[in-house]
Order: C-alpha cells, then sequence, then structure tokens
C-alpha cells in the first residue's frame, strides 16, 4: 500500500534543498534519503531530524535503500553530474542518461508503483529516458520542466511592473535550457491581460523590455552558476510545490515537462507545457491558444529535443 512517503535520490544541493524544505513547511509524513554515499545521506537525515522539534509537524526522516521506494507515493530524482559552467543542459545528456537508467531499475526492482518526478538536468530529455525505462504510465512520470523558468518569468515581471508575484500568470514553455520561451499571448496580471496593464502603467514600459526579461529569466542559471557554481533553492522550492499538488489532490496547473500525447503538434515528447496536476500525476495537459510565433517557437524546441533523444539508445 502506497504511503504518505516521499524518497529523494540524491542527496546533493538540488536534494537536500528539496528535502529541507519539505521539512519546513510540513508538507509529507514520512521522508527518505537515497545516496550512493550512504554515510552522506545517513548524516543529512540525521541533521534534518535535529530540525523537527522546530518543524510545522511531525515527520518520519531517514536514510534508506531502494527497498524503501516500494511503499512511496513519490520518488523524486535529483542525482546526477552537476551543469559545469559554460556547459548547457543538453551537454549532460549522455552523462546523465546511464546515471538515470541504473537509478530507475532499481527503483523498479523494489515493486514500485507511484508517482516519479525527475529534476535532474537535462530534465525533459531523462524524464523521456525515466518513463521509457519504468514502464510506467506517462501521466505517473513528470519532470520539473519549466516549473522554475517560469517562478522566475512571474519574479521579474513582478520587479518590472511592482505587483504582488503572486498575481502575475505568465508561462515559460518549451524546453528547460536554452529553446525555452515566453507565452506572452497568455500572460496576465490578476485577470488583467499583460498588454493592458503595460498601457496603464504611469511609465511607459515596451515589448523590447520585457524580451530583456525574457533573456534575464533564460540566462539566469548560467548567471547563478557563474557567482556560486549551481543552482538548487529555486528549484528545491519548485519540486515542494509540485509535491503538494499531488499529495493534496489539488488539481492545480504548473508548467511542467510532460508527454504531450497529442494536445500540441509535437509527438511522443516530454516537454515543458501546463498541465492539471492531481494525486494521479498529471490529470490532461492545457491546452492554450498560441500565437503563430510561439507555435514556430515551441516546434524549434521540439525539434531541438527529439534531436537530442537521437543521441540515446534505450
Amino acid at each position: 500500500m502506497e504511503k504518505n512517503r516521499v524518497v529523494i535520490i540524491g542527496t546533493g544541493f538540488v536534494g537536500m534543498s528539496y528535502a529541507y524544505a519539505l521539512l519546513n513547511q510540513g508538507t509529507v509524513e514520512e521522508l527518505v534519503l537515497i545516496d550512493i554515499d550512504y554515510k552522506k545521506a545517513e548524516g543529512e537525515a540525521m541533521d534534518l531530524n535535529h530540525g523537527l522539534a522546530f518543524a510545522p509537524r511531525k515527520m518520519m526522516i531517514k536514510s534508506g535503500t531502494y527497498e524503501d521506494c516500494k511503499d512511496a507515493k513519490l520518488v523524486v530524482i535529483t542525482a546526477g553530474v552537476n551543469q559545469k559552467e559554460g556547459e548547457t543542459r543538453i551537454d549532460l545528456l549522455n552523462r546523465n542518461a546511464s546515471i538515470m537508467k541504473s537509478v530507475v531499475k532499481n527503483i523498479m526492482e523494489s515493486g514500485f508503483n507511484g508517482i516519479i518526478l525527475v529534476a535532474t538536468n537535462p530534465v525533459d530529455i531523462l524524464t523521456y529516458v525515466v518513463w521509457k525505462t519504468s514502464g510506467l504510465p506517462s501521466n505517473r512520470v513528470i519532470g520539473s520542466g519549466t516549473s522554475l523558468d517560469t517562478a522566475r518569468l512571474r519574479f521579474e515581471i513582478s520587479k518590472y511592473i511592482n505587483i504582488d508575484v503572486r498575481n502575475i500568470h505568465a508561462y515559460i514553455l518549451g524546453e528547460h535550457g536554452d529553446s525555452e520561451f515566453v507565452c506572452w499571448s497568455n500572460a496576465f496580471v490578476g485577470v488583467k491581460p499583460l498588454s493592458d496593464v503595460m498601457e496603464s502603467l504611469p511609465k511607459n514600459i515596451s515589448f523590447s523590455d520585457l524580451d530583456k526579461i525574457y533573456l534575464d529569466v533564460k540566462n539566469a542559471a548560467y548567471h547563478i552558476i557563474e557567482r556560486k557554481k549551481a543552482t538548487y533553492y529555486g528549484i528545491g522550492m519548485a519540486l515542494v510545490r509540485i509535491t503538494k499538488a499531488i499529495f493534496n489532490n489539488e488539481n492545480r496547473i504548473m508548467p511542467i515537462s510532460v508527454l504531450n500525447n497529442g494536445v500540441y503538434d509535437i509527438d511522443n515528447l516530454y516537454i515543458g507545457l501546463p498541465a492539471v496536476i492531481n494525486k494521479d500525476g498529471v490529470d490532461h495537459v492545457v491546452k492554450l491558444k498560441l500565437s503563430s510565433k510561439e507555435k514556430e517557437y515551441l516546434k524549434k524546441s521540439s525539434n531541438i529535443l527529439k534531436s537530442s533523444l537521437d543521441l540515446i539508445n534505450f
């Protein structure tokens, strides 16, 4: 029987930022940490346990093995090699694909039958690898996709027009990487189209300024890596938001890496699209009315991902 348990595979910066956020937000009842370095996982579990007195709820936190995946509702994969300075996410492909196959084989041998959430980059391609390797239905294999990119976009727009970030509704779609794009045609502030809001603001804001915002968002990871070698807090929070949508059966719309399944003009590919998330994983992909230019961007992004997938031998 599935338990209210999350298993994190990989106790690096991303995995532990996610674990720390889970603890602080009291998201789950059970948390299991797995790492090839068992002592590292053991130490991280000990450290987290010492914060339970200050946490919002009681939790069971421990280090474990792949056997602990058997009764888990959610397994989150953060294991993999890090993106190096100057390296694109696609460059990580061959180094991480073999790791992913090995990890998934161990997960499935436990008898696991829950949902797998992938955060390792390049996330769209590796989520596809996990889906194919696991044999699970596509709705139960998802990637973090463009959820963090979208959060960065919302922050930048919020800062620029001085409106609370929670009232900014806009998506980054496509590859979690260099070919991602902003769906400006479906960008809203509250219930008002962003273009209308721009016209009503006291200072003149042009779409050329929005293009700069897009570039800042697209290149954010590179700027952070240049300064501190890795990004992990933002993605940790994004993973918690996805986790809550699953455990609370929220039917929440988020831009994640999902199998398109014919909703858009893309076949047999995981890519960043808005999807409804609930206790079953993905309920359905949300179909947006894209502009002709946005359709071109999505097609270009999907072609880049398909080219990369061709480099993998299953």
